[in-house]
């Protein structure tokens, strides 16, 4: 019959023994960390590190035991890697590129590119963001902006990256990944649809609706009642309005925002007819200048993993390590390789944050290649 108090007694015993050991090994950790400081080799050992697991098969006593032991074992590796990567950022050896630090982002006299036509919502948190002031430019495509970006032609791009109900916008995040610049702050923009057409016209007068192909979809439900109308894609929402204002036609209606309608003459039929309430799309206001705001408090990155066992989790284990809290990850294929992947993570903090600093050392260090992608 078994003790379960005197079992505990026994446990608790072992466990100030461990306690002591880690300590040690803790201190052993800082050392190796200053050695490599002085000797700028890297952290991460990986030849080191397999021949310790192995090596943990001639010691222990029972054979069983094995794999639960390696796995505790890579789990202390792994948290001396941290305690040396704190060590190195804390000795000022940090592996971050320079950037500068501002109070506000500037809004005015500035030059600002998005997709679309005026009253798109891309064009609506652009004017939320930038107010009146900004000079804006409007280009057809999403790498149309961010080529003007890098070239010079303006200072900032407005881009959808994700929505509520539709997900991820991923040909935004492999634009991102692509070009050379950085995510300085976001807008959210709710997303109402509104039927809307020429001054005079009635809904019994409508024959066909335009619109881009995922708002036709998010009001599915409302177009499921007019069956007989013709549904036709356009390039976005505020194109489908500038259509039916150009062509004159009763018959013809859009689905857009109601600035959309304002900016174009139209009149609204019925007021959000989008199946889903609180429908939001977030913008990210990205340039190429290194230029953060203080008081930011979301970090995003940019990384590519090796193709081995629990590299994911080993940099993702830097966030959680340092207190830190993740708030998205989104995976794309890479196109040169076949299976691999690249990720996007977004968590909170500030790059002036230790523990922001301590988790991207380790990021840097362990990821095959990384990149900061913003701190807004």
């Amino acid at each position: 019959m078994f003790d379960l108090n005197e079992i505990r007694k026994n446990i608790d015993a072992t466990d100030r023994e461990i306690i002591r050991l880690l300590e040690r090994r803790i201190g052993y950790s800082k050392e190796v960390a200053a050695h490599k400081k002085d000797v700028g080799k890297k952290v991460y050992d990986g030849d080191r590190e397999r021949q310790k697991l192995e090596g943990i098969g001639n010691i222990i006593e029972k054979e069983d035991n094995l794999a639960d032991i390696q796995k505790i074992f890579e789990q202390i590796m792994l948290d001396s890697r941290k305690i040396q990567y704190r060590e190195l950022e804390k000795n000022g050896m940090s592996m971050l590129d320079p950037y500068e630090t501002v109070d506000e982002i500037p809004k005015k006299d500035v030059k600002v590119v998005y997709q679309g036509v005026p009253g798109a919502y891309a064009y609506i948190a652009m004017k939320r963001f930038f107010g009146e002031e900004a000079q804006e430019l409007s280009v057809r495509t999403w790498r149309d902006a961010l080529e003007m970006i890098t070239g010079g032609q303006a200072d900032f791009a407005v881009l959808p990256l994700e929505n509520s109900t539709a997900g991820s916008v991923t040909e935004v995040y492999d634009l991102l990944s692509d070009y050379p610049v950085y995510i300085v702050a976001e807008e959210f923009v709710e997303i109402d649809h509104n039927l809307l057409a020429l001054p005079g016209a009635d809904i019994e007068d409508i024959r066909t609706v335009y619109s881009h192909a995922q708002a036709l979809f998010q009001c599915a439900s409302f177009l499921e009642e007019h069956k007989d109308w013709d549904k036709i894609s356009t390039p976005n929402t505020a194109a489908s309005a500038k259509k039916v204002n150009e062509d004159g036609d009763k018959t013809c209606c859009a689905i857009a925002s109601k600035e959309a309608g304002d900016l174009y003459g139209l009149k609204i039929l019925k007021e959000k007819i989008n199946d889903l309430t609180g429908n939001t799309t977030r913008f990210v206001i990205v340039t190429k200048e290194r230029r953060f705001r203080k008081n930011a408090g979301k970090v995003s990155v940019i990384f590519e993993t090796p193709n081995e066992k629990g590299t994911l989790y080993n940099l993702l284990s830097q966030i959680v390590y340092n207190d830190l809290n993740m708030m998205k990850i989104e995976s794309r294929p890479l196109r040169s390789k076949k299976w691999d992947s690249r990720f996007f993570v977004e968590f909170e903090g500030n790059l002036e944050d230790p523990g922001v600093k301590y988790a991207l050392r380790g990021m840097y260090e362990e990821a095959k290649s990384m990149r900061l992608l913003g701190n807004y």
